[in-house]
């Protein structure tokens, strides 16, 4: 097993108040305040975490309490159990069974690279 394939992991014990970057996956099953960017990796929010904070990253993972607005250029998946309180935005969204979800729900293909293709015919449209 390689070391650099391991994800970084913030234990549930550990409160970061602020904002956390990287560009490597990362595991979270304590409590994030602030902002989470992670725009070419994978964000995992364990059950035990309590995370209040904006989430953006390449694929998203939620198990436990997020409070925020997640965006992501791939995939968005709400695990049985989890709690989201906030607007998604991703290319795809999953959500178990079970999953307790508030906010509204972006699917779109602009999230990433084109946002400028994908807005340019609307506004012809209409003008």
């Amino acid at each position: 097993m390689s070391v650099e394939n391991v994800p970084a992991h913030i234990g549930k014990t550990i409160v970061i108040c602020g904002e956390v970057k990287g560009s490597e996956d990362l595991i979270v099953d304590g409590r994030v305040e602030g902002t989470v960017s992670l725009l070419e990796s994978r964000l995992t929010i364990g059950p035990n975490a309590n995370v209040a904070a904006d989430l953006s990253a390449k694929d998203i993972l939620i198990m436990g309490r997020v409070h925020g607005n997640l965006v992501a250029s791939g995939r968005v998946e709400l695990r049985a159990g989890s709690q989201v309180e906030g607007d998604i935005r991703a290319l795809r969204l999953a959500v178990e069974d079970n999953a307790v979800f508030r906010g509204k729900v972006d699917l779109t293909q602009a999230v990433s690279k084109g946002s400028e293709a994908a807005i340019a015919p609307r506004a012809g449209g209409i003008a």
